[in-house]
C-alpha cells in the first residue's frame, strides 16, 4: 500500500512501522531482491546472525573481535557465523562464534527505528585471511549517487512471497540524495538514516538482510535497517548512516 497522508492520521509511529514498513520484520529470514550471487568470498567482511539453528540477520566484521548489525537483529543468543557463502554447506573456511557481548545503541528507538546499530563482541576473536577480513569504518559519510554494494541471505522475492538462498546475494545499488529519500518516507527519515536503492525500483534489500552491510568504496556506510515491502517503485531501502556512529563505535570497543 502506498503511503499517503491519511495513513499518519490517529496512528503512532510504531504503528505505522507495522503496518507500513518491514521494519522489524526484516529480522525474519529473507534476501536481496533483483541481486545476484556475490562471486564466492567476494565480501569476506559480511556475517550471518544465527540463533544457533538459522540465520536471522546479517552484520559486518570491523575488526577481529567486533561485528556492527542493526540493534532490531537483538537476540539474548547469537552465533556468528563469517567466512560462510552456502548457508547449508560446509566449504571449509566457515567459522562459528558466539557472541560475547551484544550492545545495542542506548538510543535506539523500537518505535521509528531510530539509531538502528548494534555492536557484538565476539567471545573469541576471529582468525582473518583470505575469507574473514574486516570492513572499514567510514571516514566520510556518502554521497548522493555514490556507487555501493549491499549483501545478504535475504528474500529475494517480492508481492508478498518468500524465497529464501541458500547462497550470499549482492546488489550493486547507488546512494540516494537525502531531499529524494524523506519525500519517499515522510515524517519517518531522522538525521541517522540514509537511502540507497533505486526509486524505480525492481531491486533491494530485503527481510533478512536486516544489519547487513552496505559498503561503498571499501567504507561501510550503511547498516540495513528498513523499507517499504521489497524494492516497490518510488519506496528505496533505509539503513543506519554509519557515519555518524563513529565515536560511539570506537568507544564501545576500547570500554569493553
Amino acid at each position: 500500500m502506498p503511503y499517503s497522508e491519511q495513513l499518519y492520521t490517529g496512528l503512532d509511529m510504531k504503528t505505522l512501522i507495522l503496518l507500513a514498513l518491514l521494519g522489524v520484520a526484516w529480522a525474519s529470514d529473507e534476501k536481496v531482491v533483483g541481486g545476484y550471487e556475490c562471486p564466492k568470498h567476494s565480501a569476506p567482511y559480511q556475517v550471518s546472525l544465527s540463533d544457533g539453528y538459522f540465520h536471522f540477520c546479517g552484520g559486518s566484521l570491523i575488526s577481529s573481535q567486533w561485528v556492527v548489525s542493526a540493534a532490531h537483529c537483538y537476540n539474548s543468543r547469537i552465533t556468528v557465523r563469517l567466512g560462510e557463502h552456502s548457508l547449508n554447506s560446509n566449504d571449509g573456511p566457515e567459522q562459528h562464534i558466539s557472541a560475547g557481548k551484544i550492545i545495542k545503541h542506548p538510543y535506539y528507538n523500537d518505535n521509528n527505528l531510530d539509531n538502528d546499530i548494534m555492536l557484538i563482541k565476539l567471545s573469541h576473536p576471529a582468525t582473518l585471511n583470505s575469507y574473514v577480513q574486516t570492513v572499514s569504518l567510514p571516514i566520510r559519510c556518502p554521497v548522493a549517487d555514490e556507487p555501493c554494494m549491499v549483501s545478504g541471505w535475504g528474500n529475494t522475492a517480492t508481492g508478498g512471497q518468500t524465497i529464501m538462498p541458500d547462497r550470499l546475494q549482492c546488489l550493486r545499488q547507488p546512494m540516494i540524495d537525502d531531499r529524494i529519500c524523506k519525500n519517499a518516507y515522510p515524517h519517518l527519515m531522522t538525521e541517522n538514516m540514509l537511502c540507497s536503492g533505486f526509486m524505480h525500483g525492481g531491486a533491494s534489500s530485503c527481510q533478512g538482510d536486516s544489519g547487513g552491510p552496505l559498503v561503498c568504496g571499501g567504507q561501510l556506510q550503511g547498516v540495513v535497517s528498513w523499507g517499504y515491502e521489497c524494492a516497490q517503485q518510488g519506496h528505496p531501502s533505509v539503513y543506519a548512516r554509519v557515519c555518524r556512529y563513529n565515536s560511539w563505535i570506537q568507544s564501545v570497543m576500547s570500554s569493553n
